[in-house]
């Protein structure tokens, strides 16, 4: 008998729900007998199994994590694998101990990450029968995305830079590797400019350089000839206050006279 949807719960009104207008339930199929079996349930036919260590970011004899195989919304979101072909209730004393190390490990490392506020971790098991932890990052500041819905909004947001986030899985691997096992995620390589550009660069820098030189020499000839006025100015002021002195000094009323020859005068005058 199928089931009646009714009304939209509360939480499509909650600020971290990610959609608005006007919603309905939909309606619930009826239940199933038997259910299917779930991708690899028999070990042969398991894509976790098969993959190659080069498919993860970092790996150890018993465990390994992978990334999605390209940038989502989140900054991080990466998944924790047994090396075995185990479901979390099949796994021996030893594993399960070693998952609650390596969940607050892996927790840690991704916290780590600059922009990261929290890491939510989360275990379905519906889709693959090989044991796979989910760890999601919310972003910092982002208080909207809080709660059950964060994986959500993965899907609905932006997708970060490809370069944050190779940087970011080469960190949390390298974090790892503190601890033992292989960090196998590279940070992104630099982008180097080609051999063209490097030479206009260059010829503009050298450009660039000789306007400033030229300025420069420009500069100085304006200062130095600056200089040299101001030098002539100063002699040509002080020979005038040189020659306004002696002319001061000299005593008053004296002349520079010489004696008059004067004639004799005639006899008998």
């Amino acid at each position: 008998m199928s089931h009646t949807p009714g009304s939209v719960p509360d939480f499509a009104n909650w600020p971290s729900f990610p959609f608005e207008g006007d919603l309905r339930v939909k309606q619930l199929d009826d239940p199933v007998a038997v259910e299917p079996p779930r991708k690899g349930e028999d070990s042969t036919e398991c894509i976790a199994c098969s993959a190659p260590d080069e498919a993860y970011i970092w790996v150890s004899d018993r465990w390994r994590v992978r990334a999605m195989d390209r940038p989502t919304g989140l900054p991080m979101v990466l998944i924790l694998e047994s090396r075995s072909h185990l479901d979390l209730g099949d796994l021996p004393n030893l594993l399960a101990a070693e998952l609650g190390v390596m969940t607050v490990r892996l927790e840690r490392a991704i916290r780590s990450l600059d922009g990261v506020a929290r890491v939510h971790v989360n275990r379905w098991g519906d889709g693959s029968a090989h044991l796979h932890m989910w760890f999601l990052a919310r972003p910092y500041g982002r208080l909207q995305l809080r709660g059950t819905f964060l994986s959500l909004w993965d899907d609905i947001l932006p997708p970060i830079s490809e370069a944050q986030w190779r940087e970011n899985l080469a960190l949390v691997a390298a974090w790892l590797a503190e601890f033992g096992g292989r960090p196998l995620a590279e940070p992104p390589r630099i982008e180097w400019r080609a051999p063209a550009n490097l030479t206009e660069q260059s010829a503009e820098a050298a450009n660039v350089a000789a306007a400033n030189v030229a300025a420069a020499e420009a500069a100085a000839a304006d200062a130095a000839g600056a200089e040299a006025a101001d030098a002539d100015g100063a002699a040509a002021t002080k020979n005038s206050e040189s020659a306004s002195v002696a002319t001061a000094e000299a005593p008053a009323g004296k002349t520079d006279e010489r004696p008059v020859s004067r004639e004799p005068e005639p006899a008998g005058s």
